[in-house]
């Protein structure tokens, strides 16, 4: 399957009708309107909206991520990962990670990193399949 990978901002109109569907299948509490606030917010903060895009125009998979400076080195952190229901198992969603990988060299990165929910097992297996090791655990403290 070919693919091409594009960055899409916030405005554009495949942002509304491609990209937010997408990553609101990974964040269904997150509404249109609600997606649209997060992207011009976090793309202004330095996030890349990465969609793999098959011969037809079909967006597939999105990645979120930025590159982050850090006590570790640099590092591209993944904030989302998603592929389309009926594109998943096609290698649609390694070979996003490996352009982030490609992406990640090019900026100067040590690494790629990403967090995963501890319930969704087969992220895990993805990432796993990915060549991606458990080096940490993340703990939040909500405030509202």
């Amino acid at each position: 399957m070919e693919l091409t990978f594009v960055d899409v901002r916030p405005g554009e109109p495949d942002m509304t009708a491609e990209v937010g569907p997408l990553i609101r299948t990974l964040r269904p509490a997150l509404t249109a309107d609600g997606f649209a606030a997060f992207a011009g917010e976090a793309h202004e903060q330095g996030l890349v909206f990465t969609a793999a895009r098959d011969n037809l125009g079909r967006y597939l998979a999105v990645a979120t991520h930025r590159v982050l400076a850090t006590s570790r080195g640099r590092t591209l952190f993944v904030d989302d990962l998603v592929t389309a229901l009926d594109a998943r198992r096609a290698g649609v969603g390694a070979r996003l990670m490996d352009e982030l990988e490609i992406r990640a060299r090019k900026a100067g990165c040590e690494r790629v990193e990403l967090d995963s929910g501890v319930t969704n097992h087969g992220a895990h297996r993805f990432h796993h399949t990915c060549r991606m090791a458990i080096t940490a655990l993340h703990f939040t403290r909500d405030l509202s």
